[in-house]
């Protein structure tokens, strides 16, 4: 049994309910605290057609971080495409990230969650954790590139430093205060590179 995707192929039903069933666990509960057999039990299906799909348990887990790692892509896009403006895309990048530590169930961010839990450097999940963070790095300071002629790897790093606390902190005080807390320090940001005289202290 498939049901169709955007793409014109298939995806089988079963997959898709046990990388459901261990996005919603594995997000809620932690990696390590959550067997297959709990996974199968919930998704509705046998070990047998979980292995077919998933390999090991390694693989379910990559696999939740490759879909994370595709929905925070398509926000960010998104966001780019809504301004024409750079400063306004930053914000718009800045204003999803609000949106998702205020959102019901929020637990923290997923790929910080998954390096608490894997962290030697070398393991596979460690290094599509990266992989994702050097991306985000990478676009943040791309951004931030286009909003004035000063170099903006700095700024990129004080974006995801920001980003990363307010996604720690966001789960464990309130979530309205942090978002607004984050805000305000992105527009520092901003105005550090489009005032002149801020742009020429700072040099970021």
């Amino acid at each position: 049994m498939s049901r169709s995707t955007e793409g014109g192929g298939t995806v089988s039903v079963a997959r898709a309910r046990l990388l459901d069933t261990a996005t919603r666990i594995f997000y809620a509960e932690g990696i390590h605290s959550v067997g297959i057999d709990r996974i199968v039990a919930e998704a509705k299906v046998t070990r047998a057609t979980l292995y077919r799909h998933f390999a090991s348990k390694e693989d379910l887990v990559l696999a939740y971080l490759d879909q994370a790692d595709r929905a925070i892509r398509e926000q960010v896009e998104a966001a780019r495409a809504s301004s024409a403006s750079p400063t306004d895309q930053v914000r718009a990048v800045a204003k999803t990230i609000t949106e998702g530590i205020q959102s019901t169930g929020f637990r923290g961010c997923a790929f910080l969650n998954a390096a608490a839990e894997y962290s030697d450097p070398t393991h596979p999940i460690h290094q599509a954790v990266l992989a994702h963070r050097q991306w985000f790095l990478n676009t943040v300071t791309e951004l931030l590139a286009q909003t004035s002629e000063a170099t903006a790897d700095a700024a990129g790093r004080h974006f995801v430093m920001l980003r990363d606390g307010a996604m720690s902190a966001g789960c464990l005080f309130d979530p309205k205060l942090i978002s607004d807390t984050f805000l305000h320090g992105v527009e520092g940001i901003i105005k550090a590179r489009t005032i002149p005289e801020l742009t020429n202290a700072s040099g970021s």
